[in-house]
């Protein structure tokens, strides 16, 4: 066979490939769900609900105080009173309190307890109301607890823990008819790199003046050391299981952030940080059972291990952890990643959910810093304005999770609150989880029915979950479909948030919103779907982005928000069988 040998040496080209330098965001992560290293669970639950209704009280009060001032009902006027023991029958009156929701099927950990311990648990339900909607809401204080009926009660969507304020008065069965009721509403929308120039401000030692403050008249104002330009990759529910059909997605997805399979090529540098919002690997497999781990022979005597060192590969796969770090590994070098745990992942089940530790991420761990010594740093920086460590490229968080990335202020968690929430409503049809994430905002809380129906940590002297400022960016993962929506934010002319009540996202259309033909009652997002809100002559201060994350796993769906302008793009991977 003859070759034509002068095609095998040639010269080296001089053509010039352009060098893709990709973009940087500032990254600032708060340690507001992170645990102190000694943990103690001898305290009541109860704490919780004190907690939250002393701290939401006197936002509900002013913003019912503000609705109902001088409201008649035949001549009579509305009066507040101060405990939930202090409602009369036949008087028209308001009160704040918890709400608490008795539901037939609501996991009882009282019966639990009662049962068999040898007994398999029961595998979770999907829904807490049964098919004949029965339910009793209360509403309780430190004094007692007082049963709500009324259609406004009942068209509104409610969960154990969230704090309201109702008007009405009490009837002769002694339950509280309910005329109207008002939430916190939505907590103070910070202006944009407020927490970056308060810092700033307070450790600067030059001359103050120059240094821009939190109550600068510009909400965007962008210290000049800082690019507006970029964008933020969200993702959720990669679901790494350690098999090879994982790997096809995975990698089309990690060549994509590489630049490798982005037309063009400089888009990918656009893309500044990853967040991978939870369950980055797939189920467990179920623990053995007792017979099956004992490994018992015909005596009843446990067969011992022969294994000294390491694990044993028949209980434990070690193969989706390996795999997730080889991911990681080599996106690592050139974009910084933040790790959110999920409810799959090998993480503490109550939330806040703490950081995965580095230790299974042995080729990642060495983009990391610290974690002691970086919340250390970070509280220090909190209370004294000293500057902090800055985060390592790979940062492993809590779930949920808060920080400021390129000013902007983000909350992201896993979905369990979310879903937890889900499991209130018995209309299959109102599956919209951007109703319920709105209504978490206007509660003040990100997980209203922790610690009722959803595990957490036993809090005493705080409770995080409390939102006291409204985050720019609400992320949630691992939900079936992706959504997004914008949420305007009204303000009075003082710090206080505007005194609307529950916005679109109940059951029914809320009685203190526009009607439909108002066209300035409704705004349209980047997807065409309308939020509700209310001017009535308050100033907008700001909107606040809704975006609910797909599962990678089983949609192959990416989320690019960009940094400047908080528009969402949606990017889709697939594999197309021949």
């Amino acid at each position: 066979m003859d070759m034509d040998t002068d095609n095998l040496l040639r010269n080296p080209t001089q053509q010039t490939y352009p060098t893709i330098t990709r973009a940087q965001s500032h990254y600032r992560p708060l340690p507001t769900f992170v645990l102190p290293k000694e943990k103690h669970y001898q305290q009541q639950y109860s704490d919780i609900y004190f907690l939250r209704l002393a701290k939401l009280k006197p936002a509900v009060e002013r913003n019912a105080a503000e609705a109902w001032d001088g409201f008649q009902i035949a001549g009579e006027v509305v009066r507040r009173v101060d405990r939930v023991l202090d409602v009369r029958q036949g008087q028209l009156c308001w009160v704040v309190g918890t709400v608490y929701l008795d539901l037939p099927l609501k996991p009882n950990i009282l019966d639990d307890i009662s049962k068999d311990h040898w007994i398999s648990a029961p595998p979770p339900r999907e829904k807490y109301v049964s098919a004949d909607n029965s339910q009793y809401i209360m509403l309780e204080d430190e004094s007692g607890r007082l049963r709500l009926t009324g259609t406004p009660i009942t068209t509104e969507l409610l969960v154990t823990g969230c704090i309201i304020a109702v008007m009405g008065t009490e009837n002769a069965n002694g339950d509280f008819e309910v005329v109207d009721l008002r939430l916190p509403d939505l907590p103070p929308l910070p202006k944009r790199w407020e927490l970056e120039t308060s810092s700033s401000s307070s450790s600067s030692t030059g001359i103050s003046k120059e240094t821009p403050t939190k109550k600068s008249s510009d909400k965007n104002t962008v210290p000049s050391n800082r690019n507006p330009k970029g964008k933020l990759a969200l993702v959720s529910g990669l679901g790494i299981s350690g098999d090879e059909a994982d790997h096809l997605r995975i990698d089309l997805l990690m060549e994509y952030l590489l630049g490798e399979a982005c037309s063009p090529r400089e888009e990918a540098g656009k893309i500044t940080r990853l967040i991978i919002a939870g369950n980055a690997l797939a189920d467990a497999t179920p623990l053995p059972s007792r017979e099956e781990q004992s490994n018992k022979n015909g005596e009843g005597v446990p067969k011992k291990s022969t294994r000294k060192y390491g694990y044993d590969s028949s209980t434990y796969n070690a193969a989706p952890t390996a795999h997730l770090d080889s991911f990681l590994a080599q996106i690592l070098p050139t974009l910084p990643v933040t790790l959110i745990p999920g409810a799959t992942d090998p993480a503490n089940v109550s939330i806040p959910q703490q950081p995965i530790h580095t230790a299974m991420f042995p080729h990642s761990r060495s983009y990391t810093t610290p974690l002691i010594s970086r919340t250390s740093e970070m509280t220090k920086s909190e209370e004294t304005g000293d500057s902090q460590v800055e985060p390592g490229w790979f940062d492993p968080v809590t779930n949920p999770w808060e920080g400021e990335i390129q000013g902007w202020r983000i909350l992201a968690t896993g979905g369990q609150p979310v879903d937890d929430i889900f499991k209130y409503i018995d209309d299959e049809e109102n599956n919209d989880r951007m109703d319920i994430m709105e209504l978490m905002l206007r509660w003040r809380c990100c997980a209203p029915t922790a610690p009722d129906t959803l595990w957490c940590y036993p809090f005493q002297d705080s409770e995080p979950f409390i939102l006291e400022t409204c985050p720019h960016v609400f992320v949630v993962g691992n939900q079936p479909r992706f959504e997004t929506a914008l949420v305007r934010h009204y303000s009075h002319s003082s710090d206080h948030p505007s005194t609307t009540s529950s916005p679109s996202l109940s059951k029914k259309k809320s009685r203190n919103q526009k009607n439909d033909d108002d066209d300035d009652a409704e705004m349209k997002d980047d997807n065409g779907e309308g939020r509700k809100g209310e001017g009535d002559g308050k100033d907008e201060d700001g909107k606040v982005r809704l975006i609910s994350l797909p599962r990678f796993k089983e949609t192959g769906e990416m989320v690019l928000l960009d940094l400047e302008t908080l528009e969402v793009e949606l990017v889709k991977f697939d594999v197309f069988n021949q």
